[in-house]
């Protein structure tokens, strides 16, 4: 089951959906809208090595944007925390960035029962496109779960 945009709303009030900042003008039909921070990471060394750290660059994104190119790797975050005790988020790309040709995640789209935080978004493209701080990156939806958590 999918949580509503109304049952989000009451979900946030009630403390069972952490949504800070919360702005309810971003809750649509089924999902939270989730915004761009300031700050996005490259690797500044290739080829990576899964067996170490490897060194990054961090790049601030000015008020006039910045240009993300196809072939990089850019890690970023949601302004916003989201998560929850109660329900499974997910998060995923609008629609809106999926056709600019961004994609948000590799693969981390799914939070675990019991956490919320600000998401890192492992953004790609696949064409040169410009993205602005505070922008509408993703959309979080809120899953119920069956069963009494194991861990």
């Amino acid at each position: 089951m999918i949580l509503t945009g109304d049952e989000i709303i009451k979900e946030v009030r009630a403390g069972n959906i952490v949504a800070d900042p919360f702005d309810e003008a971003r809750v649509g039909p089924n999902s939270l809208d989730v915004t761009l921070a300031p700050l996005l990471r490259t690797y500044s060394r290739l080829p990576l090595d899964v067996r170490r750290d490897n060194p990054t660059y961090n790049w601030d994104i000015p008020p006039e944007g910045i240009m993300l190119q196809p072939g990089t790797l850019y890690l970023a975050s949601t302004i916003e925390r989201v998560g929850s005790d109660k329900y499974v988020t997910y998060l995923d790309g609008r629609s809106s960035t999926g056709r600019a040709g961004i994609a948000i995640h590799q693969t981390a789209g799914r939070g675990d029962l019991g956490w919320s935080g600000s998401w890192c978004l492992e953004i790609t493209v696949v064409h040169p496109v410009m993205v602005y701080a505070g922008m509408k990156i993703g959309q979080a939806t809120f899953h119920a779960v069956q069963g009494e958590p194991s861990r």
